[in-house]
């Protein structure tokens, strides 16, 4: 599966930064200095243009706040998280919900559902996040990128699919928290992409799902399957 000029990288758990063919920078769950599957090389940025928030969980939000007061990006969130982070001094909040679409930078970018709990942990307590949710991302080369967020599957993948036909779905795997493998097959022939990123897997010793198990289980649906390891870029040419 080619980019065409869109590089993709993990950096560990649920969190990846696209860069576009525009050269903008797009953080997704930002858990990163305080990631400790993070590479140390891949702790910090020249820039960030846009942060996607896909729910409160302080393991994808985790660096939001410190991350937007020092790069200023315009940061995408359900729009009680981002009323949350506006009280914590991030300045530029796109808020949205599900079913919206708005252009953000040189991307498109839709809300679309993910089935997962959203508290945010605050001082000792858990505030309402609003709902947890995934992105489709669509880049001025027309490639699109299905970010599931932490999720289990649901039958309104058919309607993801329907609707975006996104080329590269990124899900959780690891079982537990999110789908396991098993799940995630299912989730591939709702969703029919070219490509899979498996994500959110490996980092902690419960997350017991693993690449292989996802890869038998879709071998006769024609879908690649793209393994990173935490730093590694795909631009659809070679990894780095």
């Amino acid at each position: 599966m080619k980019l065409n000029g869109i590089k993709l990288t993990w950096l560990g758990h649920g969190t990846f930064l696209l860069e576009t063919p525009g050269g903008k920078k797009v953080l997704i769950d930002p858990w990163v200095m305080n990631n400790p599957f993070t590479p140390a090389d891949k702790k910090s940025f020249d820039k960030i243009d846009v942060m996607l928030c896909t729910h409160g969980h302080g393991d994808h939000i985790g660096d939001a706040v410190e991350l937007a007061k020092k790069h200023n990006p315009s940061v995408v969130g359900v729009y009680e998280l981002c009323l949350w982070l506006q009280k914590k001094g991030v300045e530029r909040v796109v808020p949205m919900n599900k079913g919206g679409s708005q252009k953000v930078a040189d991307i498109w970018v839709t809300m679309v559902h993910a089935d997962h709990s959203c508290g945010i942990e605050d001082d000792g307590q858990i505030i309402y996040g609003g709902e947890a949710c995934g992105f489709v991302i669509q880049c001025e080369n027309g490639v699109r990128i299905y970010h599931s967020g932490d999720t289990n599957v649901f039958g309104d993948m058919q309607i993801i699919h329907d609707l975006y036909q996104p080329h590269v779905a990124i899900m959780p795997i690891g079982d537990v928290f999110t789908m396991g493998p098993r799940e995630a097959a299912y989730a591939c022939r709702l969703l029919k992409p070219k490509a899979v990123i498996p994500m959110h897997f490996g980092s902690f010793s419960v997350l017991t799902g693993v690449p292989e198990e996802l890869e038998r289980r879709i071998k006769d649906m024609g879908i690649e399957l793209i393994t990173l390891e935490p730093g590694e870029t795909y631009s659809g040419e070679t990894n780095s």
